[in-house]
């Protein structure tokens, strides 16, 4: 399994064009030796990895998987994100559900020996040849399913699985139970193996209720990045005192946001609500409204929340390490009509967010006809007694 000069050639001359539309218009006679499928497979490949997985996009040798392998693969930027999860001293690696193969690329030169598993055959040849390309070495290669080799798996120091996220069907699931494999059918003998277990969920899934389930969970991992909720990771160990949540937002510039804290401290949090709004406004990142740390981050920051299901904050001063955007206050007032024609006379557009209000960013821009953009935004929501206002600021 090999590129030819003549594919690798094709395929950077036409990296950048429209996959449909270079389908539609190519002459298959003429270009019956470079087989086209295959080689516009691997176009789309590349334009995937150009953004999510740099590494293998500047390696011309990589050979891509159809679209739906490199639909759940993850980033580099997440796979980087798990070597820091990795204890010291592990030097055997097991994961389970193989696939595209980015976090075992990544992962695996942490350890001396890891073993890749995955009953697709084709994958697997796949696999074997990139592995070789990109230099890994200390690896192995097992075509079978991972509850067949579990069975038989030798002691790891850690395991990783990422569930297939779709059934028979082709359509997408979001519970455990409904993911391939089901890991609560081998979750008994992954943690008697395994020193760690690391499992990556769909970041739609119910965090508490996957707690639930898995039982040994020693941490939770909500992975964002540039903001977007990537992925969930649950650290499963033997021995756990308690479960933690960690809150992580990463950038593409290598930045990190992150906030810990217990479900236990969070239930157990009174804290008081803003009366008023100070100079400063506060929207957590995406990992910490996912995570539910609504009263930790209210407490560990000093700020005010607005209202129990507002998800926004306030200070009069600034804080700058608070783990989300932070806007300064221009304005604030109840959306009647005069205060509305107030703020269409200084600005036709605004950056809308609704929090807890009762009209949808569509429906305000129909009220108003503020249009998308501008240096301007504006927050719809509900403060501690009940009323609802609009908040008005710059985002620095």
């Amino acid at each position: 399994m090999k590129l030819t000069q003549q594919q690798k050639d094709f395929i950077r001359q036409n990296e950048q064009h429209d996959i449909r539309e270079l389908a539609l218009k190519l002459d298959k006679e003429k270009y019956r030796e470079l087989n086209i499928e295959f080689v516009l497979t691997q176009i789309s490949g590349r334009q995937t990895a150009k953004e999510k997985f740099p590494a293998c996009y500047t390696n011309d040798g990589i050979i891509y998987p159809a679209h739906l392998s490199l639909e759940q693969a993850s980033s580099e930027t997440t796979a980087n994100y798990k070597v820091s999860l990795i204890p010291e001293g592990c030097r055997t690696f097991v994961d389970l559900t193989g696939g595209m193969g980015v976090d075992f690329v990544v992962l695996s030169r942490r350890f001396t020996q890891s073993v890749y598993v995955e009953q697709d055959p084709e994958l697997c040849r796949l696999a074997s040849h990139n592995f070789a390309t990109l230099g890994l070495r200390g690896i192995a290669i097992e075509n079978t399913s991972s509850e067949t080799f579990v069975e038989r798996m030798p002691p790891a120091d850690v395991v990783f699985l990422d569930p297939s996220r779709r059934d028979d069907a082709g359509r997408k699931v979001v519970r455990i139970e409904e993911c391939s494999p089901d890991v609560l059918v081998i979750l008994d003998v992954l943690i008697a193996k395994a020193k760690l277990v690391m499992i990556k969920f769909s970041p739609m899934l119910d965090i508490s209720s996957a707690v639930r389930s898995l039982k040994k969970v020693s941490e939770v991992h909500v992975v964002s990045v540039e903001n977007e909720c990537k992925e969930l990771l649950f650290l499963l160990s033997s021995r756990i005192d308690e479960t933690v949540y960690c809150a992580v937002n990463l950038d593409n510039g290598g930045n990190m946001e992150t906030f810990r804290f217990t479900p236990e401290e969070e239930r157990n949090l009174t804290i008081p609500f803003a009366k008023t709004i100070g100079k400063y406004l506060y929207e957590p990142n995406a990992s910490i409204l996912k995570a539910g740390a609504f009263k930790s981050v209210a407490q560990h920051f000093a700020v005010q929340k607005l209202h129990v299901n507002s998800h926004l904050y306030t200070s009069g001063n600034r804080i700058p390490a608070f783990p989300g955007r932070v806007f300064e206050v221009q304005d604030w007032f109840v959306p009647n009509k005069q205060n509305v024609k107030s703020l269409l006379s200084l600005t036709q557009k605004a950056n809308i967010a609704v929090r807890n209000f009762p009209l949808s960013v569509a429906e305000i821009r129909k009220k108003t006809g503020l249009k998308e953009g501008g240096d301007v935004y504006l927050f719809a929501t509900t403060v501690a007694d009940g009323q609802k206002i609009w908040v008005v600021g710059t985002k620095l």
